[in-house]
């Protein structure tokens, strides 16, 4: 258990974590991980400030876990005091027996967690889960939709040893080490994702349209990683965090990696290219505007012989019904008069009757 003998997890332990004597495990997450986790999510925390929390199954191979199937586990813990939490292990039990007559090869290989962050009851489900595997693996789900980046982070728990300052002695607490984790998926999941972008992509945005879009979240994304490195550095050099030689080695890679802007035919080539983009960009904008007025002019001209036809389909009515009540008063008018020459015809005729 985790709290007073100083095994909470804090997000300093989890980058201070020791890597020695920990292997270098690598998560990879399917879809049908993340797809079940955000109807778990939507069916029991949407709208609130819960999480869920769930197991996952897949296969082990060395130090690479492929996490291809989970389920949801009834989950609860106090707001208030993180202390008193409840996870029921016999339903765990109850659906993994399930789970394996249907697949003997996927055992349990770990938790997962809506987060977004780690908590205190984390490595005390982590305890409950060894039970099940031997070093299972905890991976945080971010279903937030306004997060733009891989949506999962995992981690592995390891021992860790702490000295008190206040006394001689030295204790050994567990907590989570990060470690890395991508998104695959088998031929047949990437055709099932595909039929759903498909019903889920907008067709009224054209594919320039999407690519600028794609690029300004991974500027984004960008963005808030350089931050993150910045806020780490100033607290490593205002000492509010021991210095991690691993991280420090991957920001130094990372600005070896940018190019030199520097140099003046760095800097020409770039220039260039951008400015075949924006050509690109402004002759589509163009193209564009002018398929619009086309489709504009094109639209009033049908427009108005519409209204000419209607208009000379309704003088011809007009005609016609006034060509049928001019017939009809003559038709009228010749009975009439025909009527009347009866009158004296048979006059005369009664008369030569006498």
């Amino acid at each position: 258990m985790a709290g007073r003998d100083g095994a909470m997890v804090t997000s300093e332990k989890v980058e201070s974590a020791e890597a020695a004597g920990s292997p270098q495990v690598e998560v990879v997450v399917h879809p049908l991980v993340l797809l079940s986790t955000v109807d778990h999510y939507n069916r029991v925390a949407k709208d609130t400030k819960k999480r869920v929390v769930g197991a996952l199954l897949g296969t082990r191979s060395k130090n690479d876990v492929d996490v291809t199937n989970s389920f949801a586990v009834p989950f609860e813990e106090d707001a208030k005091n993180p202390a008193i939490w409840y996870l029921d292990h016999n339903y765990l039990e109850t659906m993994y027996r399930m789970y394996k007559k249907v697949n003997a090869r996927e055992i349990i290989v770990g938790f997962y967690s809506t987060g977004p962050k780690i908590k205190e009851n984390d490595i005390k489900i982590d305890e409950l889960v060894r039970a099940y595997c031997p070093q299972p693996v905890f991976v945080i789900i971010d279903v937030r939709p306004e997060n733009d980046a891989i949506p999962t982070t995992a981690y592995v728990s390891v021992d860790e040893v702490e000295a008190d300052p206040r006394e001689a002695k030295k204790e050994i607490a567990r907590t989570f080490k990060h470690v890395s984790s991508m998104i695959g998926a088998y031929e047949a999941e990437e055709v099932g994702v595909e039929h759903l972008l498909r019903d889920v992509n907008d067709p009224t945005v054209s594919t320039l349209a999407s690519q600028i879009k794609h690029k300004m979240v991974g500027l984004s994304a960008l963005r808030s990683r350089l931050a993150e490195m910045k806020a780490y550095l100033e607290a490593v050099l205002a000492d509010k965090l021991p210095a991690n030689n691993q991280i420090l080695y991957n920001c130094q890679m990372i600005f070896n990696l940018m190019p030199n802007l520097n140099v003046d035919a760095l800097v020409e080539s770039m220039l260039i290219k951008t400015n075949d983009y924006h050509l690109a960009v402004y002759c589509a904008s163009l193209v564009r505007c002018i398929v619009a007025l086309h489709d504009l002019v094109s639209n009033k001209i049908s427009n108005k012989r519409a209204e000419e036809e209607q208009d000379a389909d309704k003088e011809k009515k007009d005609a016609k019904d006034l060509a049928d009540k001019e017939k009809k008063a003559a038709d009228k008018e010749a009975k009439k008069d025909a009527k009347e020459n009866e009158k004296p015809a048979a006059a005369a005729d009664k008369d030569a009757k006498k």
